[in-house]
């Protein structure tokens, strides 16, 4: 049964929709910008009714592996380790978090906690993953503005290797003007080069990054790319989408713990994802082949913070 909760601040009229029992997915949001509401996110229009894919919508958590595990098998500390094929290619996708339930901790009427417990929601998890984790979010909804704060946590008794991302679709218009008019900024300056989706471990610097950073229309982007050396400024990056006709924008701010910034166009047209990582796809494959994939390893007992925000102006 779908379990949906509802934040909403009465003062501003703000509303934030999660999808507890589909990986505590944030899958509508309202903000207010100059007073008037924007809807900021899209989603598939039956998505709470559980028959949609959990990663097409919403804002999807990605964990312990963001994006592509090629062939859905790798090794760790001399054992193979088989996961499930998801991507129609042979490939594994996203983890295990973003399509489970999620135990909700605590919340009021603008703010909750949720948490994910491998050993205690899913043990099977421990058959494809080595060691166990928990992993928890805390969304607060502001008049104009969605904060999240991620708590990764090993609880097991070996060192946990990992990756973490998320995978907001953000809605294209934000008014009465046209997605193709948009204008999308990305705080980037690299690209990695991917051969059927999956990275060769080329990473390349853009010619065109001051073009990314000043905003390009998003009438002439088709995309499933993969983007690195962020920009940041006083520890965090920031990417913007702005729709002219209407004079909003989006911004989506992320810590520099995240390395990557995945931005994918749905073949619907009707939003763009802008999906901050801290590693590569694949990292857990890639990062013993010479490549500097970013793949975290977290000792026994040890968390780890990511922070994210969602704005409107």
């Amino acid at each position: 049964m779908a379990q949906n909760l509802v934040l909403h601040d009465p003062e501003s009229d703000a509303e934030a929709e999660i999808l507890v029992s589909q990986g505590f997915n944030c899958h509508r949001l309202k903000l207010m910008a100059q007073g008037e509401p924007v809807e900021v996110l899209w989603s598939a229009p039956n998505f709470t009714e559980g028959n949609e894919r959990q990663s097409g919508s919403g804002i999807p958590i990605l964990f312990p592996f963001p994006g592509r595990i090629p062939h859905a098998k790798y090794t760790w500390s001399g054992k193979e380790y088989v996961l499930e094929a998801g991507d129609g290619r042979g490939n594994a996708i996203h983890g295990f978090v973003y399509n489970r339930p999620w135990q909700i901790l605590e919340f009021e009427d603008t703010w909750a906690i949720a948490e994910f417990d491998s050993a205690e929601d899913d043990p099977t998890i421990a058959e494809h993953w080595p060691g166990s984790f928990r992993i928890s979010a805390r969304y607060e909804l502001c008049p104009d503005a969605l904060e999240m704060q991620y708590t990764i946590a090993n609880t097991g008794n070996v060192p946990l290797p990992f990756g973490f991302g998320v995978h907001p679709y953000f809605r294209l218009p934000l008014g009465s003007g046209t997605a193709a008019d948009c204008q999308v900024a990305l705080p980037i300056a690299a690209e990695w080069e991917l051969q059927d989706l999956l990275p060769t471990g080329e990473r390349n610097s853009l010619r065109n990054a001051d073009l990314w950073q000043a905003g390009r229309p998003f009438g002439e982007l088709t995309l499933d790319n993969v983007y690195t050396k962020l920009i940041t400024e006083l520890g965090s990056g920031r990417a913007t989408v702005r729709d002219p006709a209407s004079g909003r924008s989006i911004h989506l701010e992320f810590d520099d713990v995240f390395r990557e910034l995945v931005v994918y166009t749905p073949g619907h047209r009707e939003a763009i994802c802008i999906e901050p990582y801290t590693c590569l796809p694949g990292a857990i494959v890639y990062e013993f082949n010479n490549i500097d994939a970013g793949l975290s390893v977290l000792p026994v007992g040890d968390k780890v913070v990511a922070r994210m925000a969602i704005s409107v102006e």
